[in-house]
């Protein structure tokens, strides 16, 4: 009897503990995955990455996820930071570590397996595996909507980003991965990550479809400056005007969101003239 009541007086410590978790959430694809498993509570901050739902915008922000500060991120007195592994630098998260609080790395991997590595990471650390094996079925019924045979359609992403050059996605992106995964062909296979826009390079390519972010539009200025982008207008794509516009994070974050963009992706590429 003894015993447990030893242990029943335990329960609410354990409970308390888990509740006054202090999380700071470092990359966009994990605050989502966090609000998913309705464990926001415990969130306290989130890096500038970090902006669905956008309710998570209120929190305060530790700065872009590559160029982490540690002492940004200790002055609000973390407890446990969930950080995307493609958070930079290494060493201001080993500082945050050395000071008593766990890291928690989430892989970064652009692949469709990802998606669930990352729900049952997260999950894990905040102690929401029930809710974690729901959110990860969620996705694998979404994720079997996408047809699996091959289209023979050739889409050209276009990255684009302030103070760069614009740069088409090739072999190993995220992009590449995206294209991949909703069964269509990367016009810039022959090429190795992104590479600048070349007229040449462009009219070889021939895609007969164009992707692009919302971000990535709005730093171009438009639609109409896209179609000003050196050989656009020889392609197939640019002759008929076919380009699909995407969230950043959906389609390229391997998030929780990525499956419907994919989708999308597949089906736009099906309805082509």
């Amino acid at each position: 009897m003894k015993g447990w009541l030893t242990a029943l007086c335990f329960l609410p410590l354990t409970f308390s503990a888990l509740a006054a978790e202090r999380v700071i959430s470092i990359g966009g694809d994990v605050t989502q995955i966090i609000y998913a498993l309705d464990a926001q509570q415990q969130l306290i901050a989130r890096d500038s990455t970090s902006l669905h739902p956008a309710v998570v915008k209120k929190l305060p922000d530790v700065g872009y996820m590559r160029q982490l500060n540690a002492e940004g991120i200790l002055a609000l007195k973390p407890t446990l930071v969930l950080a995307s592994e493609l958070a930079k630098p290494a060493l201001a998260l080993q500082q945050v570590a050395q000071n008593g609080v766990r890291v928690i790395d989430i892989t970064g991997k652009p692949a469709i397996s990802a998606i669930n590595e990352k729900v049952a990471a997260v999950a894990a650390a905040l102690h929401r595996e029930e809710a974690g094996k729901a959110l990860q079925e969620k996705i694998s019924k979404e994720l079997a909507s996408v047809p699996k045979t091959a289209l023979p359609v050739k889409v050209l992403f276009i990255l684009a980003h302030q103070g760069m050059g614009t740069m088409a996605a090739g072999q190993g992106t995220s992009a590449d991965a995206a294209i991949q995964a909703a069964g269509l062909q990367n016009a810039m296979s022959a090429v190795q990550r992104y590479q600048p826009l070349s007229q040449e390079g462009v009219v070889a390519s021939a895609p007969q479809l164009i992707v692009i972010t919302e971000d990535g539009l709005k730093t171009l200025g438009g639609t109409d400056n896209l179609w000003k982008l050196p050989g656009m207008t020889l392609t197939p794509a640019g002759k008929t005007k076919q380009v699909l516009v995407l969230d950043d994070m959906a389609l390229l974050g391997f998030g929780i969101d990525t499956p419907a963009a994919i989708l999308k992706l597949r089906k736009t590429a099906e309805a082509l003239p």
